[in-house]
């Protein structure tokens, strides 16, 4: 079962790159007492996510924070280097590159995606939400192969 509007965001950690190298950011870390905006995409440097699913929350960062969003984060079930090298290939210095490498959270929130047939193995499906304080406020998971409800213009539109 997936994650719903209202619940709480499980506990639970990203990789993220910092100053000093590869560190850790914790659910607690990332949503307390915030309201985030997050989006998954299945993997990065894929043609959908490159061309437009971050570019799109990178062009629209200060018109999702001028409606109230201090935060975005933009995760894959990739390693914490792959995600750094994306986010600098996509001049992305405004959105948190995240690492779910293994999976975990997205296992956790109900949101995996098999595309084993791509040779990918499980991966996140491509969603977006808000999160304010922990707690799930709004949530868009696009249908398998879609690309709609989970970019940041439709975020805005909903916000």
């Amino acid at each position: 079962m997936s994650i719903k509007v209202g619940d709480k965001v499980p506990p639970g950690k990203f990789g993220i790159m910092t100053e000093a190298g590869p560190g850790g950011i914790t659910t607690d870390e990332l949503f307390s007492g915030k309201r985030v905006a997050v989006f998954s995409v299945p993997g990065a440097f894929t043609p959908t996510c490159s061309a437009r699913h971050l570019p799109g929350y990178v062009e629209h960062a200060a018109d999702l924070k001028a409606k109230g969003v201090d935060d975005i984060a933009c995760f894959a079930v990739n390693d914490v280097f792959v995600m750094n090298a994306w986010g600098k290939d996509q001049n992305a210095g405004s959105v948190k590159m995240l690492a779910d490498g293994n999976g975990d959270f997205t296992k956790a929130i109900g949101l995996e995606l098999d595309a084993s047939g791509f040779g990918m193995g499980i991966r996140s499906q491509r969603f977006s939400m808000v999160v304010n304080d922990g707690v799930v406020e709004s949530l868009f998971i696009e249908a398998p192969g879609a690309f709609e409800v989970s970019s940041a213009e439709h975020m805005l539109e909903n916000l």
